[in-house]
């Protein structure tokens, strides 16, 4: 099997989580032959030949247009701010690349379809990097529902919130920031994962603003022409449990920490916990992600089976449409 020669674009705090995630791949023996660190670009090649030194990275480039102009590059996964990756991924596509980028996929719909439009036109992998979609845990928390242990699904509620406003990327609206696109969508993907594609009938929600405009703090309510009430909070101004429940006519499931689950535990109807289940061990997290996207290159596909196109659609649409409702643009919308 051919190695995979990866890339990142951008040296910031997750493009760091990236290379140490490539690093342990490459020492890894179920992923040595499948991926390769290969590079690193930055707008300062200083920054970036250090980034490379460090993760022991054997290329740097101080422009993405030198990096997306080396034919040994396979994939690249874009570790910018949200406004940057249509951008990005497109200037990546267009030179032969495929590409992982880094959630929130785009800054708006239109900014994804974008992507995906060119994508479907080069031919080349797109995918969304929200690992969630990729970890053993969805599986872990199809199977429990399938099992019928907890009944017939009736409601479920997640949560993420961190203070993060001391981050100009978070606080920025002309880098598409606030809650909703930097971990909002991570109780939203729980939800839509678990609910498998179910069309929603209304969403109600509110939103309160931080001083610079973007969204701090968000509540959503999805009612699910099924039946199912689905409620989700995102917060970058305080501390919130991370967890999320699934909760059923039999019983009720608790997964804790919605963006990386750690463990799950399965209570009755008189709450006593009657399962306890483990997640398998991880080197990061990421790996999951770039294993999926590695072998959908090899294997010649532009989509993930764990985040097809469609979903990330789905997902953004969603998020532009809470947007609207809060009145909510960004400057390059305007």
């Amino acid at each position: 099997m051919a190695r995979i020669r990866i890339a990142i674009l951008g040296a910031g705090r997750i493009a760091q989580h990236m290379a140490d995630t490539l690093v342990k791949m490459a020492a890894d023996s179920r992923y040595t032959d499948l991926v390769e660190p290969y590079a690193v670009a930055a707008r300062d090649a200083g920054r970036a030949a250090d980034f490379a030194t460090k993760y022991g990275f054997p290329v740097s480039y101080g422009s993405y247009e030198e990096l997306v102009s080396d034919p040994n590059v396979d994939l690249v996964y874009i570790a910018t701010p949200h406004n940057l990756h249509a951008e990005q991924a497109i200037l990546c596509m267009k030179a032969g690349k495929g590409v992982l980028v880094e959630k929130a996929f785009g800054a708006n719909a239109a900014q994804s379809r974008d992507m995906l439009d060119i994508s479907n036109e080069t031919g080349m992998l797109c995918t969304e990097a929200i690992w969630t979609r990729y970890m053993p845990s969805r599986g872990m928390i199809d199977d429990i529902i399938a099992s019928g242990i907890i009944g017939d699904v009736q409601a479920i509620d997640a949560n993420l919130c961190y203070p993060t406003t001391a981050k100009a990327r978070i606080t920025d609206p002309a880098l598409a920031g606030g809650a909703l696109l930097d971990v909002g969508v991570y109780p939203i993907n729980f939800i839509d994962m678990i609910m498998h594609n179910a069309p929603i009938a209304r969403i109600e929600s509110s939103m309160r603003t931080y001083e610079t405009g973007v969204d701090a703090h968000n509540s959503m309510t999805f009612y699910y022409e099924n039946g199912v009430m689905a409620t989700a909070q995102s917060s970058i101004l305080c501390h919130s449990d991370r967890m999320g429940s699934v909760w059923g006519t039999k019983g009720y499931m608790v997964c804790q920490n919605i963006n990386n689950v750690e463990a799950i535990d399965v209570y009755d109807g008189n709450h006593t916990i009657i399962a306890h289940y483990d997640v398998p061990a991880q080197l990061t997290g990421y790996e999951y992600e770039v294993a999926s996207a590695a072998k959908a290159l090899l294997e010649g596909h532009t989509e993930c089976a764990e985040m097809p196109h469609a979903d990330t659609m789905r997902i953004m649409e969603l998020m532009d449409s809470l947007r609207r409702d809060w009145n909510l643009t960004y400057p390059f919308e305007r």
